[in-house]
C-alpha cells in the first residue's frame, strides 16, 4: 500500500512511518494524536481512501492518504465494515512499528464514517465494537474527521 503526502509525494508505508517519526522527534515532548480513517465512494466500482493523520496538539499536523479501488458494488453495510477493516489494518501496522521503536504509549484513534443521523445509525454498535475489540479507540460522526473530512476529500 502506497501513501501520498501532499508535501512529499508518493511514499511507501515504511517511508510514511519514518516521516511520522521524524515529525514526532522534532518536538518529542509535545502531545500527539494519531488518527486513521477510511471513507469510500461508490461509482461503477468502490474507491477507498485511508487517511493517516498525526496532530501535534495545538501546533498543526501532517496527513497521508492511500487510495484503493475494488471492482463491483457492495451494500452500504459491507462498505462501512470494509472501511473499518482497512483502517484497522493500517492502525495495526502502525502500532506494531511504534512498538518496535519503543513508543509503546502511542494511542491510535480509528475514525469511522458512521453517525447517529442517516442510514449508518443501525450499525454503529457493531462497527465500533469491531474497532474497540481490536484494541483501538473509535470515533463516530461528528468527531470522526479523519474519515469524514480528510479521507472523504480524496474519494471524489
Amino acid at each position: 500500500m502506497n501513501f501520498i503526502s501532499p508535501s512529499k509525494g508518493r511514499l511507501s508505508f515504511n517511508q510514511m512511518f519514518r516521516d511520522l517519526l521524524a515529525f514526532i522527534n522534532e518536538h518529542p515532548d509535545d502531545t500527539y494524536k494519531m488518527i486513521v480513517g477510511t471513507d469510500s465512494q461508490e461509482r461503477q466500482d468502490v474507491y477507498y481512501v485511508t487517511a493517516v493523520v498525526i496532530l501535534r496538539e495545538g501546533k498543526g499536523g501532517r496527513f497521508y492518504y492511500a487510495k484503493e479501488k475494488q471492482k463491483g458494488q457492495l451494500s452500504m453495510k459491507q462498505r462501512i465494515f470494509l472501511e473499518a477493516a482497512r483502517s484497522l489494518e493500517v492502525a495495526s501496522r502502525l502500532a506494531a512499528k511504534f512498538m518496535a521503536v519503543g513508543k509503546t504509549d502511542f494511542n491510535i484513534e480509528i475514525h469511522l464514517d458512521v453517525g447517529q443521523q442517516g442510514r449508518t445509525k443501525e450499525i454503529i454498535r457493531e462497527v465500533v465494537g469491531m474497532v474497540t475489540g481490536s484494541g483501538f479507540d473509535a470515533r463516530i460522526k461528528p468527531d470522526s474527521y479523519g474519515a469524514t473530512k480528510v479521507a472523504d476529500k480524496f474519494t471524489k
